[in-house]
């Protein structure tokens, strides 16, 4: 039997006591036998050892089970840690590496003279398994009962935790039957992606990371998004160590929804043109341990070895959570590292709702970004986890923010696609939104990143944050200018007759509808005539039209929500035969939700004749 522990260093100053020759006692009894400071007089009761104080209660209880012989996996976290908070640079890449080089400067002073004590422990074979970590100043190894108790007796040892294996995320939920394909899925016009697109900003310039199961990279919605070469993925266990790759799936959903494109028929991806890394925290039997994740951390830093390299990625997305509801703040380290090199840890906000107060680790560590799920409604997806944090944050919300979550359309395994619930699915909509944002600002520090998206969430529920949706449900466009208010304009186009006799009447009636969310002003609609059509006349209600060659232009100063009187433009058919077709498009003043159906045509047969049934009696 083989369990996992993690080690917390505290730099402390006492002196371990030595065991009488011969002695021998259970690992509990080792915690309590050693050395510690004298009581205070008039002390109300027995206090735990110091040493005993530093073993968290789980890891002493899996260390009265264990037999002679056994050891536990460890994992080591030095006291003095970095002090990343005095860390300035005047560039990312110049942050990137002053936070590296810090890191490991600290790892080394302190590591170095903890070797002989190791080397000793190695010797007399009561630990074994021995790596070393740089992002938090610790290492890990596997450790008898002896060794832990000679460690937490250690001066520089503080606390001693279990190293947990987490299990790979629920498959997701799947819905029914699949949405209907559109330009863009209903998710994505909700954070108002397709608005920023039109700006420009679509992830250009911009690496994800994926801390899940691995990434699919034969799918044809990711595979040209990889950034590629050895710094672009890691596999802490080793057994897929070259190319990505993903035997469960999850991780190939939650980064559709981040960079997925439009192979399948429609946008799905928040940033297409966004890069991604990814990191395999989950082997293949779908198991991670706490010593591979705080690898992956700590790879995503400096995938390439050199921090004079600035191949960190700018976002990290993290759908995935530690086995319990409480505050377990093992990964905290590894988490104010990110955000020291300027990196967002977005995290989901767990699937354990609907229940209050059932947030998940590590997303209720005050450094990350925990994200809800709501549905097409606006509503908040039963499941998604409900504040407040386990890990008593005063100064923030449980969840922080919500965006879609509820029946999302993303990439699947072998190349497929499926239509999913949960919270594992909203958190990369934020991620992939901080892609955006950062394409048009690559300069935006942390802060300014998540005061961005929580000052632009559009606010549901009760009036004000609260423990259900946060902040409130993303929104790019007001994340990335309050001032700009979107719409959502379409337009249909009806021919008459059809077919049409050569040199007849043929009239086009125009339909022009707003689903908001806010009113447009200068709804601008303009017809281009076939060939050979020639312009009769014009009408509609308030349009103010001009006709100018084959080019009708018909101009509305404003448009509230709902449909615009129809436009009704009369032409003659040409004097030839065969098929034509009209084209008809439609904008204003503000950014549109999805352009795609700013567009309409009809296409019309000109015949010589046009014939009529005949009814026979």
């Amino acid at each position: 039997m083989k369990k996992l522990v993690v080690l917390t260093l505290l730099l402390a100053v006492a002196t371990p006591a030595t065991l009488s020759a011969g002695a021998t006692l259970s690992a509990g009894a080792m915690l309590s036998a050693a050395a510690m400071p004298p009581a205070a007089t008039g002390a109300q009761g027995p206090a735990p050892s110091w040493q005993e104080a530093k073993v968290a209660p789980d890891v002493r209880q899996a260390l009265e089970s264990l037999a002679a012989g056994e050891q536990l996996p460890v994992v080591v976290t030095f006291h003095q840690q970095a002090d990343l908070a005095r860390i300035e640079a005047a560039t990312r890449a110049q942050r990137l590496e002053q936070v590296v080089l810090t890191l490991q400067h600290t790892a080394r002073a302190t590591q170095l003279s903890f070797d002989a004590v190791l080397d000793k422990q190695r010797q007399e074979r009561q630990i074994d398994q021995v790596t070393h970590f740089w992002i938090f100043n610790g290492l890990s190894l596997s450790a008898s009962a002896q060794a832990v108790a000679a460690l937490a007796a250690r001066p520089e040892v503080g606390s001693i935790a279990l190293d947990e294996t987490i299990s790979a995320p629920p498959e997701l939920v799947r819905a029914p039957g699949e949405l209907a394909l559109s330009a863009s899925e209903w998710n994505l016009k909700m954070v108002n992606a397709p608005a920023l697109w039109q700006l420009g900003f679509q992830g250009q310039g911009v690496v994800v990371a994926s801390m899940d199961t691995g990434v699919s990279l034969s799918h044809p919605d990711l595979v040209a998004q990889w950034r590629g070469g050895t710094n672009s993925w890691f596999d802490p266990y080793g057994e897929h160590p070259t190319n990505p790759i993903d035997l469960i799936g999850h991780g190939t959903a939650t980064m559709g929804i981040m960079v997925g494109r439009d192979a399948g028929g429609t946008n799905i991806g928040v940033a297409p043109l966004a890069q991604w890394i990814a990191v395999k925290i989950f082997d293949d039997r779908g198991s991670a341990t706490s010593t591979a994740i705080h690898l992956g951390f700590q790879w995503l830093l400096d995938p390439d070895g050199n921090p004079s390299t600035p191949d960190a990625p700018h976002v990290v997305n993290n759908s995935w959570r530690s086995g319990s509801t409480d505050c377990d703040l093992s990964f905290q380290l590894d988490l104010q590292a990110l955000r020291a090199a300027g990196i967002v840890p977005v995290f989901s906000a767990g699937n354990t709702g609907p229940g209050d107060a059932t947030s998940v680790s590590p997303a209720n560590n005050p450094e990350a970004l925990a994200v809800g799920a709501t549905d097409a409604l606006d509503q908040i997806w039963l499941g998604s986890a409900r504040g407040p944090s386990a890990c008593g944050e005063i100064e923030t919300l449980y969840p922080e923010i919500v965006a879609p979550g509820a029946d999302v359309r993303t990439t699947g395994l072998y190349g497929t696609y499926q239509t999913t619930s949960g919270t594992s699915l909203s958190a990369p909509h934020v991620a992939g939104g901080l892609a955006l944002l950062l394409s048009a600002d690559p300069n935006l520090t942390v802060a300014q990143q998540e005061g961005a998206l929580l000052q632009g969430a559009v606010d549901l529920g009760p009036l004000g944050p609260d423990n259900t949706y946060g902040q409130g449900r993303l929104d790019l466009l007001a994340a990335y200018d309050p001032s700009l208010t979107p719409i959502q304009l379409s337009i249909t186009k009806l021919d008459s007759p059809d077919p049409v006799r050569i040199a007849s009447t043929l009239t086009y009636t125009l339909t022009v509808t707003n689903a908001g969310p806010n009113a447009a002003s200068l709804v601008t609609v303009t017809d281009t005539l076939p060939a050979g059509v020639t312009f009769g006349g014009v009408f509609g209600v308030g349009w103010d039209c001009l006709a100018a060659g084959q080019e009708v232009t018909c101009t509305l100063s404003g448009l509230g929500i709902g449909v615009a009187p129809g436009l009704v433009i009369t032409a003659t058919a040409p004097g030839s035969s065969g098929p034509i077709t009209n084209v008809a498009t439609v904008s204003s003043y503000e950014l549109d939700r999805d352009p795609y159906d700013n567009a309409a045509s009809a296409s019309t047969l000109v015949m010589y004749y046009t014939y009529l049934p005949i009814i026979l009696k």
